[in-house]
């Protein structure tokens, strides 16, 4: 990675349950001021390696330090975790349950009230301060339980699923602010099994399947280490050319246009030349690196089918 300020590492850590083992072996390192996305399909063992960072369960091996030391309660006040399972007081009002969960974190009085505004108001929720949480919907809610991660300041912030039940307009908005949060060197854990949306938040990544790491690095490294065999095609008349099994080794069909493998030690330019020599219309013909969810197939959909 490209710093070697460490937030949060993890070493080698197993945790079971009876004879099944949730989490195994599991290493890795959090750069401080990056955003690290934590991924796998679900049952991977995610959500279980974060409740050990955040001490609601203990490893059965292996250690977790945070900012260069064991775990201890007072770190962990230095952590903001949004569970994937919500969770709020009915029947309170929002601006009470906040200060409430500040004062969980030692916040309270005017400071409390004074980031529950300034929250409540980035959030663009500041009318509904004095409302019920049954008076708000699961995105209002959503975005309520952000604010109670983040009230206290946190250095380390975990979102687990943070874009669950959200509609695409506050999932570009709650993007927005986890990007300001970075700018103010915040550290971002980032679980997800959403691969698109990870693509574009994450500087680093681990991709965990099965309880234990299949890849991790940064996401450059990560792409770069599955070549350049990728070729975006849109085209007419290239039908039979790419049946040559010489040149491309699969096709996948997509709405507009194709996305072709190349055979092993087959030369894309050769493969344009016979496009053209055999009167295909080409439009557009690109050397792509895959995505994100290609490798999320590719190394776990197997395993998970």
């Amino acid at each position: 990675m490209n710093t070697t300020e460490v937030s949060l590492r993890v070493a080698n850590v197993t945790k079971r349950f009876d004879d099944f083992t949730a989490v195994g072996d599991l290493s890795f390192d959090v750069c401080a001021g990056r955003v690290f996305g934590f991924l796998g399909p679900n049952g991977a063992g995610k959500t279980t390696t974060i409740r050990m960072i955040v001490g609601i369960t203990a490893p059965d091996e292996g250690r977790i330090e945070l900012f260069g030391q064991p775990m201890t309660a007072a770190l962990q006040d230095r952590i903001g975790y949004l569970p994937e399972e919500r969770g709020l007081y009915k029947k309170m009002k929002i601006a009470d349950q906040l200060r409430y969960f500040a004062a969980l974190k030692d916040l309270t009085g005017k400071e409390a009230d004074r980031r529950i505004d300034f929250w409540l108001e980035r959030m663009k929720l500041a009318e509904w301060k004095n409302k019920k949480t049954t008076d708000l919907s699961k995105g209002m809610s959503q975005k309520i339980q952000f604010v109670a991660t983040v009230l206290h300041d946190p250095d380390l912030l975990i979102l687990d699923e943070p874009f669950s039940g959200l509609d695409p307009v506050n999932v570009e908005f709650l993007i927005e602010v986890v990007a300001e949060l970075k700018a103010r060197h915040k550290t971002i854990i980032f679980s997800t099994h959403l691969m698109e949306t990870a693509e574009r938040l994450c500087d680093d990544i681990i991709l965990i399947n099965k309880s234990r790491r299949v890849i991790g690095g940064t996401l450059r490294e990560v792409k770069e280490s599955f070549g350049k065999n990728l070729i975006a095609l849109r085209a007419t008349g290239a039908e039979w050319v790419l049946e040559d099994r010489a040149l491309v080794a699969d096709v996948d069909a997509r709405a507009d246009e194709k996305i072709l493998v190349l055979a092993e030690g087959a030369d894309s330019q050769v493969l344009l030349k016979k496009l053209v020599d055999n009167g295909a219309r080409v439009t557009r013909f690109e050397q792509i690196e895959p995505s994100l969810n290609d490798i999320f197939i590719e190394k776990v959909g197997g395993d998970n089918a």
